[in-house]
């Protein structure tokens, strides 16, 4: 495989047959609770978010009620998740305006996503694409590390990563194939366990690859 569309193309056909089905990892209602969940997973894990959210939920599930929670409260709940301070800050900070500006609705917008409290790109890009359904890519370290793998990007920043996967896959496909380059990431090409020489996807790719591939941040 010679260029990037060819890998490309053999990437998007083998993980759709490895991962027909497509589920979002954390659980939530709805497009607040998505958005709870995924500011909750930064440097945390999925697992964990999944065991701490039913506590929040039971805290308060709606951005009205959550806007009346102290935040020492939603602090003491959330910090098996780490960053529990900054976080804490951020759901009661996002939840208030959620209620003042958009109707306790989530917006529909990256740019009104954005504006909120502990939400960049990243987790605008998921809540977009999984609650909403709007072709998005986001770009978390798994999907980092494994462009770089995979060579579809040079990976100098995960913007550049991001802009680089949209330009070779179809704009039809990014929502589910973002979630299935996670599920073979935490599965099959690891940080540790593969380094870019031993997974399946890494080998029919880069077949002439000796050496480690060292991931650049």
């Amino acid at each position: 495989m010679t260029t990037k569309v060819e890998r490309a193309e053999f990437i998007d056909r083998r993980l759709a047959e490895l991962y027909p089905e497509t589920p979002v990892p954390l659980d939530h209602r709805d497009a607040y609770t998505l958005l709870v969940a995924v500011l909750l997973s930064a440097q945390c894990t999925d697992k964990r978010v999944n065991l701490v959210t039913p506590h929040l939920w039971a805290l308060a599930d709606t951005p009205a009620k959550m806007a009346l929670v102290p935040v020492a409260e939603i602090q003491r709940v959330i910090r098996p998740c780490g960053l529990s301070p900054q976080k804490a800050k951020a759901i009661a900070g996002l939840s208030r305006i959620l209620v003042e500006k958009h109707r306790g609705q989530v917006p529909r917008t990256f740019a009104e996503l954005e504006e909120l409290p502990g939400v960049g790109h990243k987790t605008a890009s998921v809540v977009m694409a999984q609650a909403f359904g709007v072709p998005a890519f986001p770009v978390d370290t798994h999907i980092h590390r494994l462009a770089q793998r995979w060579k579809l990007t040079n990976g100098h920043n995960v913007e550049q990563t991001e802009a680089d996967l949209k330009r070779l896959f179809p704009q039809e496909r990014w929502n589910q194939l973002h979630l299935r380059i996670i599920f073979y990431g935490r599965e099959h090409c690891t940080a540790h366990g593969c380094d870019g020489t031993d997974c399946e996807i890494c080998r029919t790719v880069a077949p002439e690859r000796k050496r480690p591939v060292k991931t650049k941040k």
